[in-house]
């Protein structure tokens, strides 16, 4: 298998709150909706720097899709990564989230190893880390 991703797919309750979220609360580039035509069908796909989809799809749908149970929500699972150029566009996205309606559960604050970061669940519990890495600054 090569090193490559290219779609990162959250299983959500509620498509159209989660693209409303994503969309107009994060202003992530999208489509909206396509899929509706086929039953589990519906998801949404959003345009992510350096050729990235990031896709929001119900859990019911991505079960059946699978062909495995449905399961309930479980924020530590994994994190998605927001990496940012300097500690103040930490706070500037955090604050953009919870204006979209995001939950901080951890204000951005100085790490342990020498960044700066915080976190937020969006309205499907998934966490996001927004983080200033001096070893992983952005190039966009």
């Amino acid at each position: 298998m090569k090193a490559r991703i290219t779609v990162i797919t959250l299983g959500v309750d509620d498509l159209e709150a989660s693209l409303k979220f994503y969309r107009d609360g994060l202003d992530l580039p999208t489509e909206g909706i396509i899929g509706r035509e086929f039953e589990h069908g519906a998801v949404a796909f959003f345009e992510l720097t350096g050729g990235l989809k990031f896709a929001i799809f119900e859990r019911s749908s991505i079960a059946h899709d699978a062909t495995v149970p449905e399961s309930g929500r479980s924020p530590t699972e994994f994190t998605i990564g927001h990496n940012v150029a300097c500690e103040a566009e930490v706070d500037e996205v955090m604050a953009e989230a919870v204006k979209a309606g995001a939950r901080v559960v951890k204000p951005a604050q100085k790490t342990f190893w020498g960044g700066y970061a915080g976190y937020f669940q969006d309205p499907d519990d998934h966490l996001w880390e927004v983080v200033y890495n001096p070893a992983f600054i952005p190039k966009d």
